[in-house]
């Protein structure tokens, strides 16, 4: 039965660091008739566009979407209308399912619409969703660091928190490690599951981790072969980085996506040209293997000297990052210390949603630190004003500040961390420092 949840292991912990290795949980990920890993995208203008994409096994060989302007009666289906959608077949050990995707066009900006994808007559539910404004507005995102491991069982509270505390967010952004082993069908079955209809209905932005990379038999790495059988992003980046390097520009933001585990020297002149070229007041880079490291020995000095110099020459605002399954953040630390009189150059995060937790280092580089903390992030941008706010899984605050846009100078830093310790392994934070 699809959606039954098994519990498959419940070990005592010893450690919150060890905490990926308990309550493992299981679904049933064999495809269907029924449509399912339903996720809102964007390939193009999220003012006049969006991407669907789904999953059916490969009886289904033919497949369409009906959407139409929703509206508070049923009768809104009588105006629906229907658009063909492209199909891939995928195929690995014996394994096989179709993949279907279609992109609406032509949509009214800032207007909610109400789509379906099936076949014949098996159809999903209807979702909602709501396309971008045709220009600047107040919006408001998600960001998750790693979710990789136990995604049903534990990551599942903290993407279902987030939803609760903003509902009505534009989109939700994952800076990498969505699964664990990136081949591995049970896991994106688990993801699609933990998120459910969240995946629907608020389009995903995912950069890829180096756990979208599994090491294949002659010990290579390569790009799990589920993710563009998942996702539809845009393909406006380096053509051999496909879906992976890409752009999206959101009401007075533009959003980047990075790819940080192979041919970052590639990436260079992309990123440069694409924020030359920017227009917009905001802008957000997203990749997986952070800039500055929370932690002592994983540090990724050879990424640092290409990206660094090009996100503070452009002044890019938020770079939003994973991999070391702790939370830091700071801001511009290109000689060791901060900007004074209260100005900064880009904000350093690094986060993580799901289990799997590593030690904190203290470090020069971030003002607020955590480890042992399941979080998600919520940002809202405003004008000349974003508010970031990190909350625990549990909803309850942790950080916060707001950045200010001036005119001709930096933007200016307005902190607003709660007076709480800082977490540590055992909850309660602030150990003394070993001397």
């Amino acid at each position: 039965m699809m959606g039954l949840v098994t519990v498959l292991a419940s070990m005592s912990l010893s450690s919150g660091v060890s905490a990926f290795d308990y309550d493992r949980a299981a679904v049933d990920s064999v495809a269907t008739v029924i449509p399912d890993r339903i996720v809102l995208t964007w390939n193009g203008d999220p003012a006049t566009s969006a991407a669907v994409t789904w999953r059916t096994n490969t009886q289904i060989v033919a497949s369409e979407a009906e959407i139409a302007k929703a509206v508070g009666s049923p009768n809104f289906r009588l105006y629906a209308t229907r658009t063909g959608a492209s199909m891939e077949r995928f195929e690995a050990a014996g394994y096989a399912f179709h993949s279907h995707t279609v992109t609406f066009e032509n949509l009214d900006p800032a207007t909610q619409y109400a789509y379906r994808v099936g076949s014949g007559e098996i159809w999903s539910e209807w979702f909602h969703f709501r396309t971008a404004h045709a220009g600047p507005a107040p919006f408001t995102f998600a960001y998750f660091g790693d979710a990789q491991n136990n995604l049903l069982s534990l990551w599942s509270r903290t993407i279902r928190a987030a939803y609760a505390e903003a509902p009505k967010a534009d989109f939700f952004l994952h800076a990498g490690d969505l699964v664990n082993v990136g081949d591995r069908d049970s896991e994106w079955s688990e993801w699609f599951e933990a998120g459910d209809f969240i995946h629907a209905t608020i389009p995903v932005i995912a950069t890829p981790g180096n756990h979208e990379y599994p090491k294949q038999k002659d010990g290579s790495r390569r790009l799990s072969n589920k993710w563009r059988y998942t996702f539809a992003f845009p393909e406006n980046g380096p053509e051999n980085l496909s879906e992976t390097v890409y752009y999206i520009d959101y009401h007075d933001a533009r959003i980047i996506s990075l790819n940080s585990n192979e041919e970052r020297g590639d990436q260079v002149d992309w990123l440069e040209d694409v924020l030359e070229s920017n227009t917009k007041t905001w802008t957000f880079v997203t990749f997986h293997h952070p800039i500055y490291s929370t932690k002592v020995g994983r540090d990724n000095t050879k990424l640092r000297a290409l990206w660094k110099p090009i996100l503070d020459e452009y002044e890019v605002d938020l770079v939003l990052q994973g991999h070391d399954h702790t939370y830091g953040r700071g801001a511009n630390v290109a000689t060791g210390r901060k900007m004074r009189d209260g100005e900064v150059g880009p904000m350093y995060v690094v986060s993580v949603s799901g289990p799997k937790m590593y030690e904190l280092t203290e470090r020069e580089w971030f003002d607020r630190g955590a480890e042992n903390s399941q979080l998600y992030q919520v940002i809202h941008v405003d004008g000349n004003k974003l508010e970031y706010q990190a909350y625990l899984a549990t909803g309850e605050l942790y950080d916060a500040f707001d950045l200010i846009k001036q005119d001709g100078r930096s933007n200016r830093l307005v902190d607003r961390t709660p007076k709480t310790p800082r977490r540590r392994d055992d909850n309660t934070l602030d150990k003394p420092k070993k001397k």
